[in-house]
């Protein structure tokens, strides 16, 4: 029954930074997955995200009888007619803009459709989670954000810290995302977003996606598919199912270096542990019942097993995301 619905659904993954290959692309469609929001950026600037972006041109040409780009919520609907899975391009980092906001648009017209405005530490755009302080969003930032809302693209606050992610929601005349995190009264972490983030988040009309990342869950990689609906079902208490999606952030088959490339980038010789810890160095232990794609459909059991109803299920799983993309790619000025 679970496994028929969840054939049946719009299924969609808020956030994956995979080592893409043609058995991930497989895992995915044996996953059921409609659509992927592909990481293509950490610290990447211009010319290295033009590289990206051809690389999964490549991508697209070499495996195109699995995958598809996604320039349109349209293109989710016809992945999903045709068996594919639609990919959906998102940067974790504002640097594909350096210091330009000519490039908002440019980047958008390359279909980037989602964009961080900070990754951890403070950007020239707002403050990430592990500042000490939180600055909030700068007045490069406040343009930024009106750019976006312009072109239609997505305004993430993911890896930011609370105040920029209240102005930003404040800021932002259309809904953003949360595209991966938890709520922080399930788990402790700097990433994860407090009650205030999250009633703010849903009643401006914005999407929060749940990670499963074991970093952001309770227990780390022993957090049960129980206690994972359970998290998922007190947060539909505070925000409502509508504004609820899945973003796993998994990151499969990925080298060390990756790692290293997200967390340091650029920026720092030394290994930078986020929460001060080196217990944390290395890739998590995967969890038991989400070890890759393949096993999304475990989520949907897990949550019929909850007690959400069929309907509210789809949402979560993904009709919630269609739904907010069909606005939010909309650019506002005609003629594009």
């Amino acid at each position: 029954m679970s496994r028929t619905l969840h054939n049946d659904m719009i299924v969609i993954d808020g956030l994956q930074y995979s080592n893409w290959s043609r058995e991930i692309f497989e895992q995915l469609r044996e996953g059921g997955v409609t659509m992927v929001h592909a990481t293509i950026v950490y610290h990447e600037q211009i010319r290295e995200t033009l590289m990206r972006v051809a690389e999964w041109n490549r991508q697209f040409e070499q495996h195109g009888d699995l995958i598809m780009p996604v320039r349109s919520t349209a293109d989710i609907r016809r992945a999903k007619a045709e068996g594919k899975v639609g990919v959906m391009f998102g940067a974790q980092n504002c640097s594909p803009i350096e210091d330009d906001i000519g490039m908002v648009e440019v980047m958008r017209d390359l279909n980037l459709m989602i964009m961080q405005l900070t990754y951890n530490n403070q950007s020239l755009l707002a403050c990430g989670c592990y500042e000490a302080v939180d600055s909030g969003v700068t007045r490069f930032g406040r343009q930024v954000i009106k750019e976006m809302n312009r072109v239609g693209m997505v305004v993430d606050m993911s890896h930011s810290a609370e105040r920029s992610t209240l102005e930003a929601i404040e800021i932002s005349e259309r809904p953003i995302v949360i595209s991966h995190a938890n709520p922080l009264s399930f788990h402790d972490a700097k990433r994860n977003k407090s009650d205030t983030v999250l009633k703010a988040l849903a009643e401006s009309g914005g999407l929060l996606g749940f990670s499963a990342y074991p970093f952001h869950l309770k227990n780390g990689p022993d957090c049960t598919l129980e206690e994972y609906c359970d998290m998922i079902a007190d947060t539909a208490e505070l925000m409502g199912v509508d504004r609820l999606g899945i973003g796993t952030d998994l990151c499969q088959n990925q080298p060390l270096s990756v790692l290293e490339w997200m967390r340091n980038g650029r920026w720092s010789k030394a290994m930078d542990y986020g929460e001060g810890s080196k217990s944390n160095a290395d890739w998590p232990r995967p969890l038991s019942w989400f070890r890759d794609s393949r096993d999304f459909p475990n989520l949907t059991q897990g949550l019929l097993a909850r007690g959400f109803s069929q309907q509210d299920v789809a949402k979560i799983m993904g009709l919630n995301w269609l739904n907010f993309l069909d606005d939010a790619l909309q650019p506002q000025t005609a003629g594009r």
